[in-house]
C-alpha cells in the first residue's frame, strides 16, 4: 500500500495566516499537521511510500520537512505538481492523476487529505477497505449538524457499508453522515480516474468524483468516531490548537 497526502492548495481562505506556509505544515501543538496523519500510518506493516503532492509554490517547504523526517519507516516522496498560482492548480483529481501519470503506482492507494487532522485509528478503515476490493472506500464522519454538513459531500448508507447516495455540498442535506478527505482506491480502480476525467473534463474536486463512482459501481464508506478537523478556516485551525494542545 502506498499513501498520498494532497498538499496541492494554496490556503486562501486561511490568509494571511498561510501566505507563506501550506496547511499541512502549520503547527498544532508541537507537530505540523502533516506529521499527525504520517504516524497514523507509522505501524502498517503494508505501507511501502508515502507520496505528497503539492505546488511549486510550497515545493521547497516539503522537500525540507521530508528531509527532517529522514528517519520515518518507508521513503517519503515529495511530487511537485508545476502549478503556482490557485488559478492554475490542478485540483484533487488533478493532482492525483498527475502522480498516477508520473510515479508508478502498482499497489492499492490510500489518499489523505493534508489538512484533515483527527485522533483516531486509520487500523480499521484500511482493513475494512482491503477487505472490499476491487471496491473503492471512503471514510465517514458524523460532522452532528445539519448545517455544517452543507459544506461537505453528505452520504446515505446501506447496512452493509454500501454507500446508497453520494450529494455534494447540498443545500438541505438528509443527515448530518459526511464524506472526509480519506479515500481507499485498490489498484484495480485507479484506471478509473483517467476514464472519470476523459468523460467529465473535471479534476478539481474529489466529492464530484466519488459521486460519480457510486452512480457508476460499488462504493462502501466506513465511518469514524473521534475528533476531526477539517483545517478549512481560521476558526477551526483554533479549534484545533485548543483541542490538541490540550
Amino acid at each position: 500500500m502506498k499513501v498520498l497526502i494532497l498538499a496541492g492548495g494554496y490556503g486562501t481562505r486561511l490568509y494571511p495566516v498561510v501566505k507563506d506556509t501550506p496547511k499541512p505544515l502549520l503547527k498544532v501543538g508541537d507537530r505540523p499537521i502533516i506529521n499527525y496523519l504520517i504516524e497514523k500510518i507509522r505501524m502498517q506493516e503494508s505501507l511501502s511510500e508515502i507520496l505528497v503532492v503539492t505546488n511549486d509554490k510550497f515545493y521547497g517547504l516539503f522537500v525540507l520537512w521530508a528531509r527532517q523526517n529522514a528517519d520515518f519507516p518507508v521513503p517519503i516522496r515529495v511530487v511537485n505538481d508545476g502549478t503556482r498560482s490557485p488559478e492554475d492548480r490542478l485540483g484533487s483529481i488533478g493532482d492525483i492523476q498527475y502522480v498516477l501519470d508520473n510515479y508508478p503506482v502498482d499497489d492499492d492507494l490510500l489518499v489523505l487529505g493534508g489538512d484533515n487532522l483527527f485522533d483516531y485509528a486509520l487500523d480499521g478503515f484500511i482493513r475494512f477497505s482491503a477487505e472490499r476490493s476491487p471496491a473503492v472506500t471512503i471514510g465517514l464522519y458524523d460532522i452532528g449538524s445539519l448545517a455544517d454538513a452543507s459544506r461537505f459531500g453528505v452520504v446515505s448508507l446501506g447496512q452493509d457499508g454500501h454507500v446508497r447516495s453520494f450529494d455534494e455540498k447540498p443545500t438541505r442535506p438528509k443527515s448530518s453522515l459526511i464524506a472526509m478527505c480519506s479515500y481507499y482506491f485498490p489498484s484495480g480502480s485507479l484506471g478509473q480516474i483517467t476514464e472519470y476525467i476523459q468523460e467529465t473534463q473535471r479534476t478539481d474536486k474529489a466529492g464530484d468524483y466519488i459521486r460519480w463512482l457510486v452512480e457508476h459501481g460499488d462504493v462502501y464508506g466506513f465511518e469514524f468516531s473521534g475528533a476531526w478537523y477539517d483545517i478549512g478556516s481560521l476558526q477551526s485551525l483554533q479549534e484545533a490548537q485548543e483541542k490538541f494542545q490540550a
